[in-house]
């Protein structure tokens, strides 16, 4: 049993331990110190990670490979982000507890899990550990109705979208007699042998995947758990469990079933046109920011599925592509909205960036930057991300798939674009509070990737495609 291919997971697992123990002794508040240790135990994982070498290990449940690395190297990231713009929200909203951190780390841990998962059961486990641990987080302000109520909402349709993916999982095994995605593959090299009730489970793991992703029609949690949640934790919310549900798509449906693409291709094809279509709409008429990113989030997911739905090899390597760019321009725009606050309160409508160009210059150009690229608006790095999976559909034949996501990216830019009206040219609204160091420098790193993406894209374009040569053997 080769543990060490672990290691990353040993050392957020046993750092995250260690954190709990600190953060139960009985002196003062120990938050900010707490944060700091995650954030190293984050950068020890990653450091590990790059230099994990390849194989299978716990009886063939996990693997390590480049695929992996890459994503893992992506959920860090994410995580290490959402940690840092939590500490100053955090102290200012009386939320500086050493559970935050905590929290997050076995979040991360069930990520790091479920994009190393060989075995349906290492791939439930992972997905649990990040489940119960978002519950949590999604409710961390007790004291207010709206984050008790997108925790509860979440724990409810979570708890469904898990049911749905067992159910789905004991049929394949059933049909298979087994859980191993190697063994599940080999048993699938003639696709015309596949059982109905083999297709049957494979739905409905699809359709438990897509409650993680929040893909329509699997979506109705999101806008509202976006809305409740403190505003951090929406913003790791939107960016690393993100990453993770589409690695974690990627690699079952590419791998175990990959020679049944003829039967899951069309499922994949339907939410991602209801996902990019419901997110361009749906996003138009909202006036809470938040909301208006929940709506956001999930046409993106529509576009990422867009690349998975091409069953090919540059469909994979445009949905990696496209999965990088979106954490760190999403990182970016939320950490806008965490500096979004006026005398001390956060401020959460559209209306409270009004004139901000005129008392924040700079925030104003960041958003700026990160709504352009959310448009696709070339040639910042978004415009790059959608292309990649764009060409992969046309390439596969989809052409349908292709002309809907761009008419929905044409959509969605009206409610992108309003921001930075509302941004540049209307009367201020007031001056907001002075923005933290840690705030600025997520918001400064988000920024140059996203706009400075295409002088130099060779570098993550490479990555993706070793990351899917990995992934397809």
């Amino acid at each position: 049993m080769n543990w060490t291919l672990a290691l990353p997971e040993l050392a957020l697992a046993l750092s995250g331990l260690a954190i709990l123990g600190i953060g139960v002794l009985p002196k003062r508040n120990t938050h900010f110190a707490c944060a700091m240790a995650a954030v190293g135990a984050l950068l020890l994982a990653a450091a590990l990670t790059l230099g994990t070498p390849e194989g299978t290990a716990f009886g063939g449940q996990f693997v390590s490979d480049g695929f992996a690395r890459f994503s893992k190297v992506l959920v860090l990231l994410g995580a290490a982000a959402g940690i840092v713009l939590a500490i100053d929200f955090n102290a200012k909203e009386g939320l500086d507890r050493f559970e935050y951190p905590v929290l997050l780390l076995f979040a991360t841990l069930g990520m790091m899990v479920m994009v190393s998962a060989n075995d349906l059961m290492s791939l439930y486990i992972g997905l649990e550990l990040l489940s119960l641990s978002l519950y949590v987080v999604a409710a961390f302000n007790r004291d207010d109705e709206r984050s008790a109520e997108a925790g509860l909402k979440y724990f409810v349709l979570g708890a469904l979208a898990s049911g749905l993916l067992l159910y789905g999982s004991s049929l394949v095994y059933g049909f298979t007699g087994t859980t191993n995605f190697d063994r599940i593959a080999d048993a699938l090299t003639d696709p015309s042998k596949a059982s109905p009730g083999l297709i049957v489970g494979l739905v409905f793991v699809i359709v438990g995947l897509a409650f993680k992703v929040s893909a329509v029609p699997f979506h109705m949690w999101t806008p509202d758990v976006y809305e409740g949640a403190p505003t951090p934790v929406t913003a790791f919310f939107a960016a690393a469990p993100k990453v993770a549900a589409i690695a974690l798509f990627a690699r079952v449906l590419a791998g175990p079933f990959g020679d049944l693409s003829g039967q899951w291709q069309q499922v994949i094809v339907l939410i991602a046109l209801l996902s990019m279509v419901l997110g361009a709409f749906a996003a138009i008429g909202q006036q809470n920011i938040k909301r208006l990113m929940a709506y956001s989030s999930i046409g993106h997911v529509g576009y990422a599925l867009v690349g998975l739905a091409a069953a090919s090899e540059a469909g994979l390597r445009g949905v990696l592509v496209y999965m990088a760019i979106y954490l760190l321009m999403n990182l970016g725009a939320f950490a806008v909205l965490v500096a979004m606050r006026r005398q001390g309160r956060a401020a959460e409508r559209v209306d409270d960036l009004a004139g901000l160009a005129k008392t924040d210059l700079g925030m104003a150009v960041w958003m700026a930057i990160f709504m352009f690229s959310m448009a696709g608006i070339p040639p910042l790095a978004g415009f790059f991300g959608k292309m990649f999976v764009f060409k992969a559909a046309v390439d596969a034949g989809l052409w349908t798939l292709a002309i809907v996501g761009i008419l929905s990216s044409v959509v969605s830019a009206f409610y992108y674009l309003r921001i930075v009206k509302v941004m540049f040219f209307d009367e201020t609204a007031g001056a907001l509070d002075p923005r933290p160091a840690t705030v600025s420098f997520v918001m400064a790193g988000s920024g140059l990737f996203t706009a400075l993406f295409f002088l130099w894209p060779a570098p993550l374009v490479a990555a993706a495609q070793a990351a899917v040569a990995a992934l397809l053997g």
